[in-house]
């Protein structure tokens, strides 16, 4: 073996060691504050040890000892004590809150007669919007600009020209193109129509053209 396979070996082997000694600290800690949260729940239920023993059949000094930090808690000890204080064992372990996933709509912004609702958080990157566009009737005027989209009608039909290209989707339907292909899509004047976009400033794809097959299509 070379100094260089040698070398790269024991690095390695470092980060794997760094890595489970992070990993054991993490537990180490996690475990450590186990024990207070259960003295705290304990007090705020108002409940003795004596108490908590002939709820759990647990005996006094390992509860106590669990408190204390002395004794390692265990399924096979934490489960009897979340239900005698009828509390989900993720609070006793102090588990970490998933936070909620959904997005608050953000405020609408109406541009040019059509209702944008930004459904993206950070700027930059792909941006997505829900559109609500009003029956009207409009001429189309394409332009270009740097870009990718992706549209996806949810209700109603919206026309798209795209180059030489004069289409109209359906609720369902999906199309996307670069943007510096000349394009318009608005209104087709006979309803309104509900749909979302999704736009890269630097070209990235969405990766969705199949148009949904009807019923009785073949594969």
């Amino acid at each position: 073996m070379s100094e260089s396979d040698k070398h790269q070996g024991h690095k390695e082997t470092g980060a794997e060691v760094g890595a489970e000694t992070g990993a054991d600290t993490d537990t180490d800690g996690v475990l450590a504050e186990v024990g207070p949260r259960l003295r705290r729940i304990r007090k705020e239920r108002g409940a003795t040890l004596a108490g908590l023993s002939s709820a759990t059949g647990i005996s006094v000094s390992t509860l106590s000892r669990l408190e204390s930090g002395l004794r390692k808690p265990s399924l096979e000890l934490l489960l009897p004590i979340a239900r005698a204080h009828q509390v989900p064992l993720d609070e006793l372990v102090g588990a970490p809150q998933v936070g909620d996933p959904r997005i608050r709509a953000a405020k609408p912004i109406v541009m040019h007669g059509r209702t944008h609702w930004p459904l993206t958080r950070q700027p930059g990157g792909l941006q997505a919007y829900k559109v609500l566009e009003p029956q009207r009737k409009l001429e189309p005027e394409p332009r270009t600009h740097e870009g990718y989209e992706w549209l996806y009608v949810l209700s109603g039909r919206l026309r798209l020209v795209l180059g030489e290209h004069d289409v109209v989707l359906g609720a369902g339907e999906a199309a996307e193109f670069d943007t510096r292909v000349p394009h318009w899509f608005g209104s087709t004047g006979e309803g309104p129509v509900e749909f979302l976009s999704l736009f890269g400033r630097q070209g990235e794809r969405m990766h969705v053209r199949a148009r949904p097959k009807k019923r009785g299509e073949d594969d």
